[in-house]
């Protein structure tokens, strides 16, 4: 797969992430695609070792997508956990 390949892939199933966990996120669509191509990357590397399996075969294979919508989900929540450590909204301080 290409780069514009990637870059499409790693576009969508960032969004698909942020469809899947609603909530406020500090990015916008750069963070989104990058959440999403790093997704991409770990769901493939997670399927090869957990599975065994090359997830990570063309961009109109449904293992990619699949491998790169759950790669992102989980790294959409490390993002979340990282970026809102030490926020407290709303909350007076006793």
């Amino acid at each position: 797969m290409g780069v514009i390949g990637w870059i499409v892939v790693g576009l969508l199933a960032g969004a698909v992430a942020k469809a899947i966990m609603p909530g406020k996120d500090p990015g916008g669509i750069i963070v989104t695609m990058l959440i999403g191509i790093a997704g991409g990357l770990l769901g493939g590397f997670l399927g090869k070792v957990i599975f065994g399996v090359d997830s990570i075969d063309g961009f109109f294979e449904l293992s990619t997508w699949v491998a790169a919508v759950v790669g992102s989900v989980i790294l959409l929540a490390l993002y979340r956990m990282l970026t809102g450590r030490g926020h407290r909204r709303g909350r007076a301080h006793a």
